[in-house]
């Protein structure tokens, strides 16, 4: 039976400058760097970046929407958008959903975010206005 995510892998260009970005610019801790990647951490999330000499740094516009969301707290928002804006880091996509969002990319283009809210409070959004052909497994 699955418990979880274990860790989380992103094929990298550069080690250092995805390093640096994912240290200094978002704030997660690193644990280990070696030549071909780097282990950091964000709360229980392990993320391996990995050197990949066929990697492609990536244009919000030429990849799908599939993206890596992190938590953080309401609190923390406004200010934390405000460091990403500083660094130069862009929106790709404007917010939608329930709860605040900011969407942006890191230095090979994965598409990343920022997100104020859980599963939870998504699903009581939900209920309040499904998706189109929306069902519920859980009850409330």
């Amino acid at each position: 039976m699955l418990k979880g995510l274990n860790h989380l892998t992103l094929a990298v260009s550069n080690v250092a400058r995805s390093l640096a970005f994912y240290r200094d610019v978002l704030g997660m801790t690193a644990h280990a760097r070696w030549d071909g990647g780097a282990y950091l951490s964000c709360g229980s999330l392990w993320l391996c970046l990995s050197q990949d000499a066929a990697r492609q740094p990536q244009r919000a516009r030429d990849v799908d929407y599939t993206h890596y969301a992190f938590t953080l707290e309401a609190a923390d928002f406004q200010a934390f958008v405000d460091r990403l804006t500083q660094a130069g880091i862009s929106a790709w996509k404007d917010n939608k959903s329930e709860g605040d969002s900011y969407y942006f990319l890191d230095p090979d283009g994965h598409k990343l975010e920022v997100h104020v809210g859980d599963l939870r409070q998504r699903l009581a959004a939900c209920r309040a206005a499904p998706y189109a052909g929306m069902v519920f497994y859980d009850q409330e």
